[in-house]
């Protein structure tokens, strides 16, 4: 049975993707240590294409203004950045531990709770599916190198669009239905999914087993990756596919 995407409003009318935003802070110039609201261009350009209408989520720290902006969405990304807190799942910080930002931490928190309730689509790229799944009660390697069986390298010295390793989906997931069984992905991360949170399931690993990307089994459509697709939307057609499923062009056969 075909399962319609969900439209805003009227039909033909474009879906509005938040894109949940980060912080940073200048080394130099007038204002050093300056703090700005910003996303890569990439997760805004590659929405448009998928045929959403991107709309910049900045960082907040009260809960009923996140609750505010999640009402004016159709569907959220979660983006990459900033180094997940171990103290949050009750481990204390390793050495391999890059930068942490506790305000990002609380506001990514708040604003996927805020999505879940009202019932939107979520992808979570990169940090984002490791906060998707430290928000719902599961853990993380703090680095690639804790994890047993670990073989590949999974921080690429390319260029950010460069395909460098494999992911092998499940059959009948989502993100099989969206890249097919298998992909050739880019990577840039050091932290990696270990525990997985209740009300989510694996879909994809790397072929040294490594979580490449996980899903919600109940409830509103949740899907994260531990890649950056937002990079590669341009030249694979796969990663694409991904961008145009969250901005409500994508029918799943059911």
């Amino acid at each position: 049975m075909e399962v319609p995407s969900q439209e805003r409003g009227d039909a033909g009318m474009k879906r509005i993707v938040g894109v949940g935003g980060s912080l940073m802070f200048t080394d130099g110039g007038m204002f050093p240590g300056y703090g700005k609201s910003y996303v890569n261009d990439d997760y805004i350009q590659a929405v448009l294409a998928g045929g959403g209408v991107p709309l910049l989520v900045p960082v907040v720290g009260d809960e009923a203004a996140i609750e505010a902006q999640t009402a004016c969405l159709d569907a959220l990304v979660i983006s990459g950045g900033w180094d997940v807190d171990p103290l949050l799942w009750g481990e204390e910080p390793h050495a391999k531990l890059g930068d942490t930002l506790p305000a990002r931490d609380a506001f990514d928190q708040m604003l996927i709770r805020a999505a879940r309730r009202k019932g939107i689509p979520i992808l979570g790229i990169c940090r984002g599916i490791q906060i998707l799944n430290v928000a719902a009660g599961g853990t993380l390697y703090q680095d690639v190198s804790e994890q047993p069986g670990c073989t590949v390298r999974h921080w690429q010295p390319a260029h950010p669009a460069q395909p460098t390793h494999t992911v092998e989906t499940l059959p009948g997931s989502l993100i099989a239905e969206l890249i097919g069984e298998t992909a050739v992905t880019n990577s840039f991360h050091h932290m990696t999914l270990r525990a997985i949170a209740p009300g989510y399931q694996v879909t994809a690993r790397a072929k040294d087993g490594t979580v490449e990307a996980i899903e919600s089994v109940e409830g509103s459509p949740v899907l994260g990756v531990q890649w950056h697709p937002e990079m590669m939307h341009r030249t694979s057609p796969q990663m694409l596919r991904i961008f145009e499923w969250i901005s409500g062009n994508v029918v799943r056969q059911e």
